[in-house]
């Protein structure tokens, strides 16, 4: 149960078209995999085109996935009108993100009309043992009559 009420009883419906729109989640073959108001969960699958040179999931493909995961936690609780763009965002890289699979938590810790703060946490997945390897505090603002670039 979320301690969070949406703004928009369609948050899911808006959470998954946008997603689809994003052409960086698809390159990572990320997948929206758990929103409820507040919280959004993406997975990820290991491969090796997202690595660094020892074989871990590369920082930037781990934070790519993280901030999209605590942005679309915030989307969750949005106005119907409003669209999300992250405005800051800190890592910390608590261990090589080595896996054959990763979940990316994104949840809202504080939800406000026009800054959201969410914290993030990524975890690799190997042979049934998770393990954290990532947090992330994340600063979001709902912006109005902005129309992305779509095709």
């Amino acid at each position: 149960m979320s301690p969070f009420e949406p703004r928009n009883s369609h948050y899911a419906q808006r959470v998954h078209e946008s997603f689809s729109c994003q052409g960086a989640m698809q390159t990572l073959g990320a997948r929206l995999d758990h929103v409820a108001p507040g919280a959004v969960d993406i997975a990820l699958d290991w491969s090796p085109t997202l690595t660094q040179q020892h074989g871990f999931l590369h920082a930037g493909m781990l934070s790519a996935a993280l901030d999209s995961a605590c942005g679309y936690a915030a989307f969750t609780l949005m106005a119907p009108e409003a669209e999300v763009l992250t405005i800051e965002f800190k890592i910390n890289l608590l261990a090589p993100a080595q896996g054959e699979r990763f979940r990316m938590e994104g949840r809202v810790l504080r939800p406000g009309r026009t800054i959201t703060v969410c914290e993030g946490r990524a975890y690799a997945l190997s042979t049934g043992a998770e393990k954290l390897v990532a947090t992330m505090a994340c600063t979001l603002m709902a912006v109005a009559g902005r129309e992305g670039v779509r095709d």
